[in-house]
């Protein structure tokens, strides 16, 4: 029996990677300036606070500096490498932007926590207007990234969005010390800024991880699907059904159709265009269908 594979590609919606580079580009220069001016700020206003900022911030420029790099990479098309393509690449850098984002974290506690017990003497113009600064630079590479729909561009945007609710919270400290001289406002909005961001870290892993493992996206439904094609007439079963995704915006799919009897060519050739037909309404942009019948002896004819 000979196995005769037809692939045809179909790569609607795919024309996005160079917009993809640039909104990280744009985020990762507005991210490194700005990362310089808050070191020297956290300095000058003795904020504990604005100093882990900016070492957040040093890590989310690294971070950002991978996905561009990760993202311009995942671009490529497929070659005798990777034959694949390396749309993969984008969840390498996902992946060590959660490493970095999580050891920031880390970090972030260890300086907001003794504070709480030792509250430290803060220059609350100073952080007030550092936090006015911050929550524009952020908000911009936010607004930037929102019309992105890679992972790696959500994972990013979250750095960002983190960014931005740290600020928020700088300068609601700020204005309350200020006013009341509570210093140990600062470190308790950082503590709860940090917990929101380990919920997410965990959940963005969570997705990475079902990519690499190969999972059946969520969005798509297998028992649906099989039974989709098992109810077309010229069907009498399926094996080998897989369904995966590159980068978890570009899916994959492969089926073996098992045909109730022997078919001309062109037959053939109308019976995958139905299974075709059918399967537009799913997120999968590859689709491979392998079709044999059912006697042994039947010659196999396969289509393209």
């Amino acid at each position: 029996m000979s196995h005769d594979h037809s692939h045809d590609h179909s790569h609607h919606g795919h024309h996005h990677h160079h917009t993809d580079t640039s909104n990280i580009k744009v985020a990762f220069f507005l991210n490194l300036g700005f990362t310089i001016i808050e070191i020297i700020g956290g300095i000058l206003t003795n904020s504990v606070a604005i100093l882990s900022d900016a070492v957040h911030d040093l890590g989310d420029s690294l971070s950002l500096g991978l996905s561009w790099y990760f993202q311009k990479l995942s671009g490529k098309k497929g070659d005798h490498r990777y034959t694949f393509g390396y749309r993969r690449f984008s969840l390498l850098g996902a992946i060590i932007n959660s490493v970095i984002l999580a050891a920031g974290s880390v970090f972030v506690l260890t300086q907001a926590i003794p504070r709480l017990w030792h509250p430290q003497e803060t220059h609350s113009e100073g952080m007030f207007l550092l936090a006015i600064l911050g929550i524009l630079v952020n908000g911009a590479a936010v607004i930037r990234l929102k019309r992105g729909n890679s992972i790696n561009e959500k994972v990013v945007m979250l750095h960002l969005m983190e960014d931005v609710l740290g600020w928020v919270a700088v300068l609601i400290g700020s204005v309350v010390i200020y006013f009341t001289g509570w210093t140990i406002i600062d470190p308790i909005l950082s503590i709860l800024i940090m917990i929101y961001i380990i919920v997410n870290i965990y959940k963005n892993i969570r997705h990475t991880f079902s990519i690499i493992l190969q999972g059946v996206p969520e969005n798509i439904n297998v028992a649906e699907i099989e039974q989709l094609l098992t109810n077309m007439d010229s069907i009498k079963d399926i094996h080998d059904l897989h369904i995966w995704s590159m980068d978890g915006n570009y899916n994959v799919m492969s089926v073996h159709l098992v045909l109730d009897k022997n078919y001309s060519i062109l037959e053939l050739a109308d019976i995958k265009k139905q299974v075709r037909e059918r399967m537009k309404n799913y997120p999968i942009q590859h689709l491979t269908l392998a079709t044999e019948c059912e006697q042994e002896e039947c010659e196999l004819v396969d289509s393209c």
